[in-house]
């Protein structure tokens, strides 16, 4: 039986904004070792569901997805992101943490 995993990604670091975090992702994991390639000392594997990453809208496709299709799943539910209020004062109040 394939054991599945369902995330929702995280944003990219390296930019502000939020795009593509929106979706869920169903992820298989890999059931076969990593190797090189002897001749070219390329990383391959011959385990070909740890390739495939399917995209759903919501949490409860992916979800009706694994189970019609008897995967092992694990849904890892994304941390709530806090947002504290702040003015242009703050930045200049006595008692801020630096």
């Amino acid at each position: 039986m394939s054991k599945a995993r369902i995330y929702q990604p995280t944003k990219n670091v390296m930019q502000s904004g939020r795009a593509n975090t929106r979706s869920w992702i169903l992820e298989f994991e890999p059931s076969a070792a990593r190797r090189a390639d002897p001749l070219m000392g390329w990383i391959g594997s011959t385990d070909m569901p740890g390739q495939v990453r399917l995209n759903f809208d919501l949490r409860d496709e992916a979800v009706a997805f694994a189970k019609k299709h008897g995967l092992d799943y694990s849904v890892t539910e994304p941390k709530q992101r806090r947002i504290l209020p702040k003015d242009y004062s703050s930045n200049f109040a006595f008692d801020r943490l630096r």
